[in-house]
């Protein structure tokens, strides 16, 4: 999640965000099986297999949240603006056990299945 608590406009640093990025890194992981990869080996190259998609600004009013997959790749802007901006990035965890959510996969889940 990312929650915006003043107005974020292009000028006041949004968080750029690679729209769809989510699939390819879940592609990416999808070989390494249970073990994964660490944030360090998913960086290594730039996360190169994502550099295709579109990007968008999480820009918006005070009170704007976006609700993003946990794969997405998302970066940091310079700051242009006049004002400061107030942005948190709390995390959304999985509310029951892995095996339940194996029975009655999560839309998260479901997105990375897809992937």
């Amino acid at each position: 999640m990312l929650f915006l608590f003043s107005d974020v406009s292009e000028d006041d640093a949004p968080t750029r965000i690679r729209v769809g990025s989510h699939r390819s890194i879940a592609r990416r992981l999808g070989p390494a099986g249970e073990a994964g990869l660490s944030l360090g080996e998913l960086a290594a190259t730039g996360f190169a297999e994502s550099a295709d998609c579109p990007a968008a600004l999480a820009s918006g009013e005070a009170g704007t949240v976006f609700l993003c997959h946990p794969f997405l790749v998302h970066a940091a802007q310079p700051h242009r603006g006049t004002r400061p901006r107030f942005m948190a990035q709390p995390p959304l965890l999985p509310s029951g056990a892995h095996t339940q959510l194996q029975q009655n996969p999560s839309a998260v889940e479901r997105a990375t299945q897809l992937a």
